[in-house]
């Protein structure tokens, strides 16, 4: 492998890695909820808690809009953007992907999820938001850089996913 690869596959394994220690460990010390565990509270739990999943995707698009409003860049058309506007509009791009994936992956786990294990979801939640800002930071830093946020990600999004059809499969 290229040392670029090297890169990358070390910040992506120790992205996936770290975010499934993350979950576990703040599924065991965050309270269960106190809901009765009908289907509309588990939904609206899970939507309340999607809300702070989005704060990332908001900044970030605060940033390129300020961004834009103080430079050159005011008119797409000019192709005037930075190489951090650029970083920072492709981070914007990517987050709001991910972000969909997690909010269908999350509203989803939150109706089959044991009630007593609930608490998954804003474990979820909150390594998301850290994982976001990680890609983000990372990308600045070099774009190599952004493996472990964006791989903690991906493979959350992937492991909830394969949940769910492992759920569905055993119904």
């Amino acid at each position: 492998m290229r040392k670029e690869q090297i890169i990358v596959a070390i910040g992506a394994a120790s992205g996936v890695v770290v975010m499934a220690l993350s979950i576990w460990i703040l599924t065991n010390t965050l309270p269960i909820p106190e809901i009765t565990g009908s289907f509309e509270e588990r939904i609206a739990f899970a939507l309340h808690a999607n809300v702070v999943a989005i704060i990332p995707f908001f900044i970030m698009l605060i940033t390129v809009g300020n961004s834009r409003f103080l430079s050159e860049a005011i008119d797409p058309t000019r192709g005037a953007e930075s190489s951090k506007m650029i970083i920072d509009g492709n981070v914007a791009e990517n987050t709001l992907q991910q972000n969909f994936v997690f909010a269908i992956a999350t509203l989803s786990l939150s109706t089959v999820v044991p009630l007593g294990y609930l608490q998954i979801i804003w474990a979820c939640v909150i390594v998301f938001v850290v994982a976001r800002l990680i890609f983000w930071l990372g990308y600045r830093i070099n774009p190599l850089y952004r493996a472990p946020g964006m791989s903690a990600t991906a493979y959350m999004n992937l492991g909830i996913i394969l949940y769910l059809l492992y759920f569905l499969a055993t119904k």
